[in-house]
């Protein structure tokens, strides 16, 4: 499967900066008004495997908001978690590639994300003749916030694959410790990550991180092109790289490159 990066003209995105933001509350409500309507906007637009799509309900499929395909780097039998899983487009494609013995964990935050991929659930279920998918409400950066019997959202040493398509770019810069720290920790030995994300050439000011149609439509909470690798790097995954990025950059915001990149990388079996 291929992926196609498109660019999107500045003036339909960019609205005014205002003098102070609450990041996760401009996420929360653009990205719940896109699960009830489409939003062309929100991310590049990804060819993805029109098989693999076929069992997957059409609103579930249009109200994604992606910039790669990170379910290509899943293997047959892997527990896989989807961080900001959304609609559940990747989780139900991953739900088919990992089939009947594997499964898929999503978690998202945003209560009408979870609501069309919750409904969807049985019907990819019966479609595909198996149930392997489970949505989970929590921030992706608290995985380890714990229930009433003590146990994290997401166990340590749970999973083989973490993937993510373009939704690490919009968690609050102080919280991205945790939410690193939390990947490694849910990984198993051997385990893998492919995210898909949104990078930059050099670092956004302030003003552009307060815009509310900037961050949420993931541009401004992007990470350094470098400083993304080497993050992923220090949590003691090896061969990390870009397996995809895209040549041209998707917006460029005054004069900062943005650009889509899929980076992947595995730890150690010992």
């Amino acid at each position: 499967m291929g992926s196609t990066y498109a660019s999107l003209p500045m003036s339909s995105c960019c609205g005014p900066t205002p003098s102070s933001l609450d990041q996760t509350q401009a996420v929360e409500d653009r990205y719940g008004a896109a699960a009830a309507e489409q939003e062309a906007c929100l991310c590049t637009p990804v060819a993805f495997d029109p098989s693999l799509l076929k069992p997957i309900p059409q609103e579930v499929v249009e109200r994604d908001y992606g910039c790669g395909d990170p379910t290509r780097w899943v293997r047959s039998g892997d527990a896989v978690l989807d961080l900001g899983s959304g609609s559940g487009k990747n989780a139900f494609i991953c739900s088919q590639v990992v089939g009947p013995t594997g499964r898929v964990i999503g978690v998202d935050r945003n209560a009408d994300m979870l609501a069309l991929s919750r409904s969807a659930a049985p019907v990819v279920a019966e479609r595909i003749g198996y149930a392997n998918v489970c949505f989970l409400e929590g921030a992706i950066e608290a995985l380890d916030a714990t229930n009433a019997q003590g146990d994290p959202l997401v166990a340590d040493s749970s999973v083989d694959v973490v993937l993510s398509n373009c939704v690490l770019n919009l968690v609050n810069p102080s919280a991205r410790e945790l939410l690193l720290q939390n990947i490694r920790r849910v990984l198993r030995p051997a385990g893998r990550v492919a995210i898909s994300d949104i990078v930059c050439d050099r670092p956004v000011p302030m003003a552009l991180q307060q815009d509310a149609e900037l961050w949420s439509g993931c541009i401004s909470g992007a990470w350094l092109e470098e400083a993304f690798l080497e993050d992923f790097r220090a949590l003691g995954l090896e061969q990390v790289q870009y397996a995809e990025r895209s040549e041209t950059p998707w917006r460029v915001v005054e004069g900062i490159e943005f650009r889509a990149v899929t980076l992947t990388g595995a730890l150690p079996s010992g």
